[in-house]
């Protein structure tokens, strides 16, 4: 079997290209991008992830004691892997 051992041409960039890396300096306003929200988003995330494991736990209380091992152990994980 013969692989194909053509190499494609590159194409010439022309005025009408779109540039993918925008200019420095330059930030247009997006009404669509949240700017300043993380804390909220965290808080945000924080409040579902306890409300999970208070409704988990009123089910299973083995199965909380599971999924907040597999929470910690992640975080500690995670800590642990951004510092080496």
């Amino acid at each position: 079997m013969a692989l194909p051992t053509e190499e494609f041409s590159v194409p010439k960039r022309t005025p009408s290209t779109v540039q993918e890396i925008p200019s420095p300096g330059i930030t247009p306003k997006d009404s669509l991008i949240a700017k300043g929200w993380q804390r909220e988003q965290y808080i945000g995330i924080t409040i579902l992830l306890l409300s999970l494991v208070a409704v988990v736990g009123f089910f299973s209380r083995r199965f909380e004691y599971a999924l907040l091992f597999a929470f910690v152990l992640s975080i500690m994980l995670i800590v642990f892997f951004l510092t080496v």
